[in-house]
């Protein structure tokens, strides 16, 4: 299925991340270097931890002109795992306001569901709901579990970027697609035989 390249800029599951993907029938490496993004076909981005944090350390491995170049001008599928998919947007409001990728419009905000009395974070199963047709939901019956654990969600400023939805207290934003680009609130590595389907569907995409 190609080589896919899990960015390694010190925050997120990583091992975790690139056993699933190597389950799933990838061939994989971890890389937090320019010259690994360009040799890979896929990239996978994952994050764990909070926005400005993980911004920082992509930065700080001067990674973001990088991905920039390699999957929005080379157009490589990329797919971003929770905080990854996060980084996607324009900003992040996470222990003050911080600047993401900017690749789709919106902001990541804090859930604000106790008054409902649900804790936060949002941690454990729950069911996905497809919005519209999906290359990494294709094939699955609907409402699929998934594997969650975060306290700030994606608002996408254009619903055509989501491609599927979680209830918390209200529905937000549980998958985006544009594109070659990708992302998961949930976690694909947590999600046991869903989040295989999930990862071999990525691989497979063509464009």
């Amino acid at each position: 299925m190609g080589d896919v390249v899990v960015v390694d800029y010190g925050m997120g599951n990583v091992r975790s991340v690139v056993n699933a993907l190597s389950a799933a029938g990838a061939d994989v490496l971890l890389s937090s270097r320019i010259e690994g993004l360009r040799a890979a076909d896929r990239i996978v981005l994952p994050g764990v931890g909070a926005f400005g944090d993980c911004m920082r350390g992509v930065a700080a491995a001067g990674l973001v002109e990088a991905l920039d170049a390699e999957v929005r001008g080379k157009g490589k599928p990329f797919l971003g795992i929770c905080v990854g998919m996060q980084l996607l947007a324009g900003e992040g409001h996470e222990n003050g306001v911080y600047a993401g990728l900017g690749w789709l419009p919106g902001a990541v905000t804090r859930f604000t569901v106790e008054a409902k009395g649900l804790k936060v974070p949002h941690a454990g199963w729950n069911d996905v709901l497809t919005t519209r047709d999906s290359v990494l939901l294709k094939g699955f019956r609907p409402g699929p579990t998934f594997y969650f654990v975060h306290s700030y969600h994606f608002v996408c400023d254009d619903a055509a970027d989501v491609t599927a939805v979680c209830d918390y207290g209200g529905p937000f934003t549980a998958a985006v697609e544009r594109g070659n680009v990708f992302g998961t609130q949930f976690h694909p590595e947590k999600s046991q035989e869903n989040g295989q389907r999930l990862l071999r569907n990525f691989l497979r995409w063509r464009g």
